[in-house]
């Protein structure tokens, strides 16, 4: 492969608008179509299997009024009651607006100063526009705002209008450039991995959107595609320019040094491209749509960068010539440093004493990760928005007024072809006395008289603990067969269960398939086993910072967060997948220069302190951009990218510290030569890429750069 890419390195280099026009033809191409052909983004969270999804699918069938979005009104008076009138002439108002199937009658709260008109949609909310559609509420309840009333919006389509996008992508790029200047000190270094990035983001985002015209595509992915597309896209094409200024230190001219950046660089760049996309795939194990497509369009997206970084920025680094150096650094015999003498200082430091310090950066990671132990997870409701946006304030005001409970209501299904309709009756009185139970409203028939449903209202709140023992106890002791239980609440409680089941053939898949990739990447059997519990305790202690600063509320309220709320649902799983494969981006790049060096020189110990050294400003300042993009994620007002944000960049962070330069250069000095142990049966078995296109150490007459043969 490395003999591929240096031919395509140089070549690009050699002919740089060749390869320019070309990927300015494709980004313009697929964006174009995208604007033309592509499709809009739907949430699917079809929970095959689980009773909340039985219960929806007979609404669906015989309760059409009932199966689409819905949205709350609530009219509030800040003194005295509503007026019935004003509520009669907006319930009217609301009825003519597109979709509407039903408005309820409005419900008053005990004193009457608060009034909740349930408005129901013929199509799922998936099918609506939700800021437009919020709109029209509004605009149909002018009269009340005009009478003086407070009118706050809730329910399924006002909690579907996101912020608009933007800043947390200037805060990431912005944050990116001052750490490339401050890194190369030449603003044409600065931008050149900037460029690139976006280039391949462009291209991976617009395929995004005319994916959508063929799939369900979930409303989140962009965001999330973006988010780690941008980081990782800086990063490769940083590590590959990074190569290239060492090879023009050597005294190589531009074209010879990009080539050999690419068939060293590049060459691993691919291979941690390829983690992360095997790490993504993982998610398709949970067999849950929205979390599928969140997996193979951020997948497109790294795909993407990847591309870009092998094929445009060779190009662009022909074209840019030596000015990737600092202005001093450009004068023929200039004397350019590549190497960090403090980390390899540190290095051999931690080499000669790797047992403390192996037990201490062990100790911390445990002790960072312990908080996870008491995690609970559940998906984010209106609960925890500001308190200045509509749904929140629609929230509270519902919760003052009618209970807790209320905000999440469960809708009981039964289907009266399995249920004596003469049950009904009895099924009503015993939810009644269910523990946890505040009120239960009279069965209401389907139009055929085949189905029934039946609405009840929790004493405790969507995000209430106890809320799963009610939908337990619900199912276990009182539903016969043919009736089951969904709404919001029921379908939050199947999802995580769901989600909690499936997350240990997640992590076993992706840590199996990641091995297996960097078995072969290295020819060994040890390395890839320490990258791999390496990653695991960067990601326990990501989820037990997760813990403490969202559910213990240490940094909730910095975060814009009104108070502490789980860790939602979508994380475990999302993050795990993501984070695997960032995480083991630096692993792939470290032990690529390691292996290299002891391919040369075949001193264990001494290569890990070279191959440190070597990399030590590189990964640094990737990891500081990479933080930097992922905390600008964290000002993203859905909890879901909030809390992703927030643990990317504190994995990260230790990644690129307390792994990188405590954990990684002790074990690797305790194992020596056995880093690169590996069975001969396997040795014969396994193709010879290598990280560098080598397959084992040399002899010490035949020691020298793989980039000669290249």
């Amino acid at each position: 492969m490395s003999r591929s890419l240096y031919r395509l390195g140089r070549a690009a280099a050699l002919r740089p608008w060749r390869f320019i026009v070309v990927w300015v033809v494709l980004v313009a191409a697929v964006a174009g179509l995208a604007g033309v052909a592509g499709g809009a983004l739907h949430d699917d969270y079809t929970l095959d299997g689980t009773g909340s999804q039985e219960a929806t699918d007979l609404l669906e069938e015989r309760f059409p009024a009932l199966s689409g979005a819905d949205a709350r009104v609530v009219v509030h008076a800040e003194s005295g009651t509503v007026d019935r009138a004003a509520l009669a002439e907006a319930a009217g108002e609301l009825r003519e607006l597109p979709h509407v199937s039903v408005v309820e009658p409005p419900r008053r709260s005990p004193d009457g100063a608060t009034a909740l008109m349930t408005v129901r949609y013929s199509v799922p909310v998936t099918d609506l526009e939700p800021k437009p559609t919020l709109d029209l509420l509004r605009s149909a309840t002018d009269n009340l705002d005009a009478a003086g009333y407070q009118v706050e919006f809730g329910g399924q389509v006002p909690e579907n209008v996101t912020a608009p996008g933007g800043v947390a992508e200037a805060i990431g790029v912005g944050a990116a450039l001052v750490i490339l200047l401050l890194a190369f000190g030449s603003v044409v270094a600065a931008g050149l991995p900037l460029v690139v990035a976006l280039a391949g983001l462009g291209a991976g985002v617009s395929g995004i959107t005319l994916l959508a015209a063929f799939t369900e595509v979930a409303t989140t992915a962009p965001t999330l595609a973006t988010m780690v597309g941008l980081g990782v896209g800086i990063d490769y094409a940083l590590f590959i320019l990074t190569r290239h200024r060492e090879g023009m230190a050597a005294g190589l001219g531009v074209p010879e040094s990009v080539g050999r950046a690419v068939a060293t660089a590049g060459q691993s760049v691919i291979f941690a491209g390829s983690t992360v996309l095997l790490a993504l795939c993982g998610l398709v194990l949970t067999r849950i749509p929205v979390f599928m497509t969140m997996g193979f369009t951020t997948g497109l997206v790294v795909a993407a960068t990847v591309l870009s970084a092998v094929t445009l920025l060779p190009a662009v680094l022909g074209l840019a010539g030596r000015r990737v150096l600092r202005r001093r650094d450009r004068a023929a015999g200039a004397k350019i440093t590549v190497e960090s003498p403090r980390v390899r200082r540190w290095a051999e430091h931690v080499g000669r004493h790797p047992w403390p310090w192996l037990l201490a950066a062990s100790v911390l990671m445990l002790a960072l990760a312990a908080p996870a132990l008491g995690m609970r997870t559940w998906p984010s409701d209106a609960s925890s928005q500001p308190t200045s946006i509509t749904v929140r304030q629609a929230y509270d005001l519902v919760a003052e007024g009618y209970g807790d409970g209320a905000n999440g209501p469960l809708v009981v299904a039964v289907d009266l072809t399995k249920v004596d309709p003469g049950a009904l009756p009895g099924l009503r009185d015993s939810l009644a006395g269910t523990a946890g139970v505040t009120a239960v409203a009279e069965p209401v028939p389907s139009p055929r008289r085949d189905a029934a449903v039946i609405m009840v209202t929790p004493e405790y709140g969507p995000q209430d603990a106890r809320v799963t023992g009610l939908v337990d106890r619900i199912r276990a002791d009182v539903l016969p067969p043919g009736a089951e239980v969904t709404g919001l609440t029921a379908a939050y409680v199947d999802l995580s269960r769901m989600l909690s089941d499936r997350l240990w053939p997640v992590i076993g898949a992706v840590v199996a398939t990641s091995f297996i990739l960097l078995m072969i990447m290295f020819r060994s059997l040890l390395a890839p086993l320490k990258a791999a519990v390496m990653n695991l305790l960067s990601i326990g202690a990501a989820y037990g910072v997760l813990t403490a600063v969202f559910q213990w509320g240490w940094g909730a309220e910095a975060l814009g967060l009104p108070h502490s709320v789980p860790v939602s649902s979508f994380i475990l799983l999302l993050m795990f997948a993501v984070l695997f494969g960032v995480s083991m981006d630096y692993e792939v790049f470290l032990l690529s220069r390691i292996r290299e060096e002891w391919l040369l020189h075949g001193d264990a110990r001494g290569s890990v302190t070279a191959g440190l050294a070597a990399t030590g400003r590189v990964i640094s300042s990737a990891a500081l951009i990479m933080v930097a993009v992922f905390l600008g994620f964290a000002a993203d007002p859905g909890l879901v990218i909030k809390q992703m944000g927030v643990g990317l960049a504190v994995a990260v962070a230790l990644d690129a510290t307390i792994v990188r330069l405590v954990l990684v250069p002790a074990t690797m000095s305790l194992l020596g030569r056995a880093n690169w142990w590996l069975p001969r049966p396997l040795a014969r078995v396994l193709p010879e890429i290598g990280a560098h296109g080598g397959a084992g150490p040399v002899s010490a007459d035949r020691r020298e750069p793989e980039l000669g043969r290249v």
